[in-house]
C-alpha cells in the first residue's frame, strides 16, 4: 500500500493497491463519523469534507425534501449509506441521495444490498474540491441513473447513459423542477439562509401548481 497524494483543502488523501479488506476494516473502523471514503480497484480517497461541502449538500437535501412534501411526492432519503459491491471491488457514501421512482420498494428497509435492491434514483455530489478518485464511474457500474453535481457555484443533473454520466438539463426524478429555479433557491440559502430559501421554494411551488 501507498499514499498516492493528498489534498489539504478538504483532507483529501488518496492510498494505492489497498485491498478489498482494508477497506472494509477501514469502513467498520470509521463507522459514522464524519469522514468518506472512495474505494474503486486497489484506490482508496479518504476524504473529510469541509463546511461549505455539508453546507451546499445540506441545502439541496432541503430542498429535495420541501420538494416532496409539497407536492405528496413519496421519497425516501438514505443520506450518506455506504454503498459498496465486492463483485465490481467499488464502494463510497453519496452526499446525499434519494430513491424517487423505486420509493415504495425501500420504505422500511434498513440494510441495503445492491445486487437485489435499486440503487438510489437520484445522487447528489457536492464538488468544493476535485475528488482524487473519480466518483461517477462507480455510481455508473452500481446503475445509479441520476446524480446532481455542484461545482462552480452550479447544480448540473447527469444522466446515465451508455456507462457514462451527460450534463442534461431537467432532472430525471423530477422532471417538472427548473433546475434553473433550484439554482436560484441555492444561491438564496447561501446568501439569506436555509429557512429563506425553504420559504421561496415552497411559494414557487404553490405559484407553478396554480399556472398549470
Amino acid at each position: 500500500m501507498t499514499l498516492l497524494q493528498s489534498v489539504p483543502v478538504e483532507g483529501r488523501v488518496v492510498l494505492e493497491d489497498v485491498s478489498w479488506e482494508f477497506y472494509e476494516r477501514m469502513l467498520a473502523e470509521i463507522g459514522d463519523g464524519h469522514t468518506r471514503l472512495t474505494f474503486d480497484c486497489g484506490r482508496l480517497e479518504i476524504m473529510s469534507p469541509s463546511g461549505m461541502h455539508e453546507r451546499v449538500k445540506t441545502i439541496l437535501g432541503r430542498l429535495i425534501e420541501t420538494y416532496g412534501d409539497a407536492l405528496d411526492l413519496a421519497v425516501e432519503g438514505g443520506g450518506s449509506t455506504t454503498f459498496k459491491r465486492k463483485d465490481l471491488r467499488k464502494g463510497l457514501e453519496p452526499d446525499e441521495c434519494y430513491w424517487v421512482a423505486n420509493a415504495p420498494r425501500m420504505m422500511g428497509k434498513t440494510k441495503i444490498n445492491l445486487k437485489s435492491d435499486p440503487p438510489p434514483d437520484l445522487v447528489i455530489e457536492v464538488d468544493v474540491s476535485r475528488p482524487l478518485v473519480s466518483r461517477q464511474p462507480i455510481y455508473a457500474a452500481m446503475g445509479v441513473p441520476e446524480v446532481w453535481t455542484y461545482a462552480r457555484s452550479r447544480v448540473t443533473p447527469m444522466h446515465l447513459r451508455r456507462g457514462t454520466y451527460h450534463a442534461a438539463d431537467r432532472s430525471l426524478a423530477f422532471p417538472d423542477l427548473p433546475m434553473d429555479v433550484v439554482n436560484q433557491m441555492v444561491r438564496i440559502a447561501m446568501s439569506e439562509g436555509q429557512s429563506a430559501a425553504t420559504k421561496a421554494f415552497r411559494a414557487w411551488i404553490k405559484s407553478s401548481q396554480r399556472e398549470r
